[in-house]
């Protein structure tokens, strides 16, 4: 790979690890949403048979154009789901990736067709492995802040929830450290 594009490709990576920030959104009718959730207060957030806990995001340096969130997702069915796609109301599109280490070098990719939660599973979203992406930020986000967002489920359907904006270098209440 020729050094600049694989700077680039480096930098975008090192920015989106730097940068985390996700949201959750709206839920339908036969969603449960349950108390404190929609606020950010770290209350968990019921969506079928998926419960959603942790969720956060990190500030990100002014004119950053990615972030990640970060949460996780336990599934109490008994059939398997998937985290497809969502929106963050401060964001042009919304992925979920992956991070792997490929010869001593850590790369970031889409996961095609989503992420699966299988029945009895916990998945956590954190920084390192699986997490959001939200590419072309339309605003700085801010510590202390929160942020708006949707996650839609394959069977579960869509969530709204207010995730809290962490300081740059902060981790989620779950401990695990950003890059």
């Amino acid at each position: 790979m020729l050094p600049i594009i694989r700077g680039a490709i480096v930098g975008t990576a090192a920015i989106c690890l730097s940068t985390a920030s996700i949201a959750v959104s709206a839920a339908p009718a036969s969603a449960q949403l349950m108390p404190g959730a929609a606020h950010g207060t770290g209350a968990p957030t019921k969506v079928g048979n998926l419960v959603i806990t942790v969720p956060w995001v990190r500030a990100t340096p002014k004119g950053a154009p990615v972030a990640g969130g970060y949460l996780s997702v336990t599934n109490n069915g008994t059939e398997p789901d998937r985290l497809v796609g969502g929106s963050l109301a401060a964001a042009g599109r919304f992925e979920v990736h992956e991070m792997t280490m490929d010869d001593g070098v850590m790369r970031m990719r889409p996961v095609a067709g989503g992420l699966e939660i299988k029945p009895g599973q916990t998945v956590e979203l954190k920084p390192g492995g699986h997490h959001v992406m939200f590419m072309g930020l339309k605003e700085q986000l801010k510590a202390g802040e929160t942020v708006k967002g949707t996650l839609e489920f394959a069977k579960a359907g869509r969530v709204e929830i207010t995730y809290p904006v962490r300081a740059l270098g902060g981790t989620g209440s779950g401990g695990h450290r950003g890059h």
